[in-house]
């Protein structure tokens, strides 16, 4: 854990501006229920980067449900090397990231769409698909695994229940072109709770009828 503390803190000016830029946002759009200042840093900016050693060089990435920008932008401020796509279905949040960026000055593609219809365009066109905190795995893998590489990996970000949302989407992971590879598991300081990161590869093409329209993935998960 420590290696992580030491990586936002190398960085603090860019993650203190980022903070105060989420407080000042959130009090007319709501981002995070979170605001403190410690739980800011240990739940959304430590959280996030505790993904970057399973993040290749140069890789592409893309967070789908970006919302404030976790967990991509984090690891984009630490890691200057990837080349970031934020997905959002509201255009206030997407606002805001286009906001936090010019200010950061950090390069990144930030869209207002739903994953689906981006997918029609930019099917598996990227090395790393990421997203926190957005749905259900068994839901969560038809919009990640359509935009994942072959040989490339979806990264999911759960809490405790990430075992019962494992097992719930064994078959989805594999029908959509997908193996699991492992669990990554963290404890947060102070107590703040645990987070366990889903590691999937991306070992073969997704069936192209994938992802559905119309919600239907979160209405119909595939079983």
């Amino acid at each position: 854990m420590q290696k992580y503390l030491d990586l936002i803190s190398k960085h603090q000016n860019q993650f203190d501006k980022y903070y105060q830029a989420l407080v000042s946002y959130n009090q007319h759009t709501n981002l995070t229920a979170i605001t403190e200042y410690n739980e800011v840093y240990n739940k959304h900016f430590l959280d996030s980067v505790l993904s970057i050693d399973e993040i290749d060089t140069n890789a592409t990435l893309i967070d789908i449900g970006a919302g404030a920008g976790f967990p991509s932008l984090p690891i984009k401020i630490v890691r200057p090397d990837i080349k970031l796509t934020m997905l959002d279905s509201l255009n206030k949040r997407i606002n805001f990231l286009n906001e936090i960026c010019n200010e950061l000055n950090i390069n990144s593609t930030n869209v207002h769409s739903r994953a689906e219809d981006y997918a029609l365009k930019y099917r598996e066109k990227f090395d790393i698909a990421t997203a926190r905190a957005v749905a259900r795995l068994n839901t969560l893998v038809e919009y990640l695994l359509p935009l994942t590489k072959v040989s490339g990996k979806a990264i999911i970000y759960k809490g405790s229940n990430y075992l019962e949302e494992l097992n719930e989407a064994e078959n989805a992971i594999t029908t959509l072109g997908g193996k699991l590879n492992k669990v990554l598991h963290f404890n947060l300081p102070n107590d703040m709770g645990e987070r366990h990161i889903i590691i999937i590869d991306k070992i073969s093409t997704t069936p192209t009828k994938y992802p559905r329209a119309k919600n239907e993935p979160k209405l119909n998960p595939i079983k």
